[in-house]
Parts: structure tokens; sequence; C-alpha cells
């Protein structure tokens, strides 16, 4: 099964760091991740820019929003993200713990739906009504 191991920072957090040590955090998580990366359980893993950096979209109506910063006010904001190949939910959240970012915010593990079959779903669906009189 795939998961998506999903990261959330408190820049409050880090940034009351010692100096230092947010880069040793960085270099032991980077470590890991190349380890899993070499058993195939790391399918792909990247960083997201800053909250600043974030646009958030809306359509209500017809009418398109769009606002500079990130979907929620929150102190806790998605920093990035990990796909990971685990036998089952508690073997994804054992894969979890090593990474260090949940001492300075929140690592959350969720299952990665199929796509494919949800694509395989809908079209059958439009096939199916597009044949029937």
């Amino acid at each position: 099964m795939r998961f998506a191991i999903i990261i959330y920072t408190d820049a409050a957090l880090l940034d009351a760091l010692p100096e230092g040590q947010f880069d040793a955090k960085m270099r032991d998580c980077l470590a890991y991740a190349d380890e899993l990366r070499q058993d195939g359980q790391l399918l792909d893993s990247q960083m997201l820019q800053g909250a600043a950096t974030a646009k958030s979209l809306r359509v209500r109506n017809g009418r398109q929003t769009v606002m500079d910063g990130p979907f929620a006010e929150t102190k806790e904001m998605l920093a990035g993200f990990n796909l990971i190949e685990a036998e089952d939910m508690d073997e994804a959240v054992r894969i979890a713990t090593h990474f260090p970012w949940a001492q300075t915010g929140c690592v959350e593990v969720r299952a990665v739906q199929d796509i494919e079959a949800v694509r395989r779903r809908v079209n059958r669906s439009v096939q199916q009504a597009s044949v029937t009189p």
C-alpha cells in the first residue's frame, strides 16, 4: 500500500531551535530518506517553500477568488510530504516516527487512494450511461 507522510511545521518552534539543530535534524531526515529510498519504500519526497509564498484559490458561484497565503490560519503549516510503500498503516506509522518533524509540528500518515481505480470507475459509469437507451 502507498501512504503519504505529510509534514506540518510550526515556524515558531523551528525558530526556537538552538543554532545548528535544524541542520542536524535535516541531515538525519535526509539520511533516513536515503535509506528508505534504497530499500524501495520511499517513492518520492518534496519540501514545500514557506507558507508566505502560497496562493489559495476558491471558485464559488462561478466567481474565482485568489488569496495570498495558505488555505487555513493555523500555527502549523504544510511543509512537505513523503510518498512511501508500506505493508499497512502500522508499518507506515513506524516509518513516520523516524522523521524528526513531529517535534516541531505534526507528521500525518494517510493512505493514498488508487486514482486509477477511481478513473476506471467514473469512466465506466459514463460509458454505461451512454449505452443505456
